[in-house]
């Protein structure tokens, strides 16, 4: 166990939304994942669960730990009546951040404005919440559809752009990363946060983008404030690497 894989785990820990978002999800599942939110080594940074179950999220856990819920989620269709609804759902309830996801076939359409004039209305509605924008990186597929969705998303006043939903075949990789990071760089936005998501399962893979993220911004990305990762099973690999046990995950994608 070498201890840069320690630290990172660490990292990982303070910048995780451990997130429940499945179909089936029920009351008990949002109280597990509560409790797996408090560890013996420390309180993630977010749960990020259905709008349905922000006010039960909220009363569950401490203050320290915030409440996200989605919003367009996961289809991200160019509704912003739906998205307007789910922030208002989620902002009574008592949530403290909103994911929402960026119409990104209506990008690939080239429906340009629509989807500016989307993001800025949901932007006006979430504030004072957090506000990550799920650019869905691998469904853009080339740099330059990612980098401009992620201007997109930054001009219009996201605290972070966000990889993916997590509910398509590609999810967060390495290279879409390298263009969201390169692209907040450039915007000169000091408090610009990037959250990786899909496919985050090992420390290792945690890694990865933790050192990309201080490659491309420096030290001070590496806290909750700047840097997220979406996950459900990486809580478990975290807990092992600090443990001092082996890694559980064996396929790590990075």
């Amino acid at each position: 166990m070498t201890t840069e894989l320690k630290a990172a785990a660490r990292t990982a820990l303070a910048c995780l939304d451990l997130t429940s978002l499945n179909d089936s999800d029920t009351a008990a599942d949002i109280d597990a994942l509560c409790r797996r939110a408090q560890t013996a080594h420390g309180p993630v940074a977010a749960v990020c669960v259905w709008p349905r179950f922000v006010a039960q999220a909220r009363a569950a856990l401490p203050a320290a730990i915030k409440v996200a819920a989605v919003a367009n989620f996961p289809a991200g269709a160019l509704d912003v009546q739906r998205a307007l609804a789910d922030v208002a759902e989620i902002a009574q309830a008592g949530g403290d951040e909103v994911d929402v996801v960026l119409p990104y076939r209506a990008l690939l359409a080239d429906q340009v404005t629509e989807v500016a004039e989307f993001l800025s209305e949901v932007r006006f509605a979430s504030r004072p919440l957090t506000l990550k924008v799920i650019i869905e990186s691998g469904e853009l597929a080339s740099a330059e559809r990612i980098a401009q969705a992620t201007r997109m998303a930054l001009v219009a006043g996201a605290d972070f752009v966000k990889t993916s939903t997590g509910k398509t075949p590609v999810g967060a990789t390495p290279a879409a990363a390298a263009v969201m990071l390169k692209e907040i760089k450039a915007s000169g936005l000091s408090s610009a946060g990037f959250k990786a998501s899909g496919g985050v399962r090992s420390v290792a893979d945690a890694a990865g983008y933790i050192a990309q993220a201080e490659a491309a911004l420096g030290g001070a990305m590496l806290t909750p404030q700047r840097l997220r990762f979406g996950a459900s099973g990486l809580l478990t690999d975290i807990e092992a690497v600090l443990a001092g046990a082996a890694s559980t995950a064996s396929d790590a994608a990075y």
